[in-house]
């Protein structure tokens, strides 16, 4: 479990950028440097979160975190992820509560960091693309999905890039063996035992257990806030878009801007909103910000639990069972093409956001081919490489 908060925790207060670009920063830690698991495995988890309800990224997180030292590590993996940009958040909402909010970003800041996140993305598409599709039917299979999820915006598309990898893999022979490789270069091979199947780590009764705990919040909580006060209004409100909400981050948006409407003015919203963008970890401790904003350290606080707690009952529910289907032979061939899809979407999104939202011109271009080249070619940490780009985004906004 500190193995876990630790590594959580570094990635916690450096994974800028949003979901696609926080996968990106897993995949280095966890499948390149620590090898906990390899490309494939690390596949089937983001495949598994792209379909359930709430934040993508901390779902992957606390599946990793489960995976690694059980039910412990999964409330580790969250808690170190999670709490700095959650801390921050609350700061901030607390301030602007007291009508001190604003002008805290400098120019260039949030450039810089959008750089750094798409260069992580760069660099974890190119290296899931040499285990995922290394053929070309894959490959053909991956940029098909990336075709799909680009002309069809949103949740449609990402799940429609994923369809189409199941009903390829099932009528044209993908090889499911060549895609789950025991070990590469970099993967070492004793990443294979470091992520352990779900199932040993979680019983049967305690995946049941979460699945009713889930159930029982969208029931209950709505009767606790209709009479509970305000705290109990916004738990209900929290838990509700951590519950309905597809495809995480930006999604999330228009439901707690409703939630909140009676307690958070427009502006408020919109200045936590791009504060959100220029904090490390999940965009979901926005929900923590509003909290804040409407009912001080308690109401963050509570924010912060209701709006996570579904994700984290969820993953526990569901892990245990995606486990078991998965290493099933039949299920392993149609993952090769799920695989070769999830691949795809990652290719979709280094385009739309993560370009597009970090390059609006010619020098924020340049930033971002030196940062790619002290990525990938000199292969500077990623610890490093994000405060050098918010720097160089900062020196660049001075320069004019």
């Amino acid at each position: 479990m500190a193995e876990v908060f630790g590594a959580f925790l570094k990635l916690g207060c450096t994974a800028f950028g949003g979901p696609v670009a926080h996968l990106g920063f897993f995949r280095t830690e966890f499948v390149d440097r620590r090898g906990w698991l390899d490309d494939a495995d690390y596949a089937r988890l983001v495949a598994l979160c792209q379909f359930l309800p709430g934040p993508a990224s901390s779902q992957v997180g606390i599946a990793l975190g489960l995976g690694r030292a059980g039910l412990g590590g999964a409330l580790a993996a969250w808690a170190g992820f999670t709490l700095p940009s959650a801390l921050l958040m609350i700061m901030a909402g607390l301030a602007v509560a007291a009508g001190q909010g604003g002008g805290w970003l400098p120019d260039g800041l949030t450039t810089g960091l959008k750089i750094a996140a798409l260069a992580v993305v760069v660099q974890a598409v190119a290296g899931m693309a040499r285990s995922l599709a290394p053929d070309a039917r894959r490959m053909t299979l991956a940029v098909a999905a990336a075709a799909l999820a680009l002309m069809v915006p949103g949740l449609a598309g990402q799940l429609g890039g994923i369809l189409l990898g199941l009903i390829v893999a099932a009528v044209v022979p993908l090889d499911a063996d060549a895609a789950t490789p025991a070990a590469t270069p970099a993967t070492p091979a004793v990443g294979r035992a470091a992520i352990r199947p779900a199932t040993r780590l979680v019983r049967r009764r305690a995946a049941l257990v979460a699945a009713v705990l889930f159930v029982a919040g969208l029931v209950l909580l709505p009767l606790l806030g209709a009479g509970g006060g305000p705290l109990a209004t916004l738990a209900d409100g929290m838990y509700r878009a951590g519950s309905l909400v597809f495809g995480g981050g930006h999604v999330v948006l228009p439901l707690l801007a409703a939630e909140t409407a009676p307690q958070v003015d427009a502006q408020a919203f919109m200045m936590g909103y791009g504060l959100a963008q220029a904090v490390p970890g999940p965009l979901f401790t926005f929900g923590a910000f509003l909290g804040a904003v409407a009912g001080g350290w308690i109401g963050g606080v509570v924010a912060l639990v209701a709006i996570f707690l579904p994700a984290f009952l969820l993953v526990v529910a569901v892990l245990p069972l995606w486990d078991r289907v998965s290493r099933r032979p039949w299920a392993r061939r149609l993952l090769a093409g799920v695989n070769a899809a999830v691949l795809g979407l990652l290719m979709a999104a280094l385009y739309d956001p993560v370009f597009t939202s970090a390059v609006a011109g010619p020098r924020d271009a340049a930033l971002a081919l030196v940062a790619l080249v002290a990525l990938l070619v000199w292969r500077l940490p990623v610890w490093a490489l994000v405060p050098a780009a918010a720097a160089a985004g900062m020196a660049a906004a001075a320069i004019g």
